[in-house]
């Protein structure tokens, strides 16, 4: 069991992925940009951060057609294999992983505690993200937004990620006793909502707008001193 700062304790950890390990939210926007806009729609950072945060892909093109009234003769699937495509070139760029967590990762790894990733993004957007920084071992298990047909805010990601990693692990860690590090609402409605214990990182959104989590950080930074008890 880790024990850290808050009053907050864990038995298994569950990280979200885009907003909570690496800082690519503006590299999916201008790749949805960049498969948008060559079909005349187009929608803006504010409004990406408003609405489209926490969506994976389908839900994502999905809320674009209905806010432009179109869609109907567009392929979704063509589109979200042209958007994972163009998500690969954009990354060749650089990825910026956000403070203190590929330590993280790697010192709770380093306890044996069990790890998962619970994401909305596409496996083919996480895999070679999670290699550049030399992390996949550190996990047991990720789900994806192959693995569920609905996206956060339903409970289905987290469930079924909660799920693999007890089995995974033959672990018999409770729901409570499993933390899930979000960054949005969406996410934090997810894992609460599969009955998971929440930790809220303010990465892209304020701590007002994250309150309905159990445990809120400024940093993941916050959370390298935890300590570990035998319970």
């Amino acid at each position: 069991m880790l024990q850290f700062s808050y009053g907050m304790s864990a038995g298994a950890v569950i990280f979200d992925f885009d907003g909570v390990i690496v800082d690519t939210e503006p590299l999916h926007y201008r790749s949805f940009q960049r498969v948008l806009e060559p079909l005349g729609m187009h929608f803006s950072w504010e409004e990406y951060v408003q609405t489209y945060i926490g969506f994976d892909d389908r839900d994502a093109f999905r809320e674009a057609f209905r806010a432009q009234g179109n869609g109907e003769c567009y392929d979704l699937e063509e589109l979200i294999s042209r958007k994972a495509l163009t998500f690969q070139d954009v990354i060749k760029d650089g990825v910026t992983p956000y403070p203190g967590v590929i330590d993280l990762i790697r010192k709770m790894a380093a306890t044996g505690i069990p790890l998962a990733i619970c994401s909305g993004a596409l496996r083919s957007d996480i895999d070679p993200i999670l290699a550049m920084f030399e992390i996949a071992d550190c996990f047991d298990t990720i789900v994806t937004a192959e693995d569920v047909s609905a996206s956060k805010p339903d409970p289905a990601c987290y469930s079924l990620a909660y799920r693999k990693l007890m089995d995974v692990r033959q672990s018999t860690v409770s729901k409570q006793e499993t933390i899930a590090i979000e960054d949005t609402c969406a996410g934090i409605q997810s894992a609460s909502s599969a009955g998971l214990t929440v930790c809220a990182v303010t990465n892209s959104y304020p701590a007002e707008k994250l309150s309905a989590a159990h445990f809120c950080t400024d940093s993941l930074e916050n959370l390298l001193n935890f300590r570990t008890d035998s319970h």
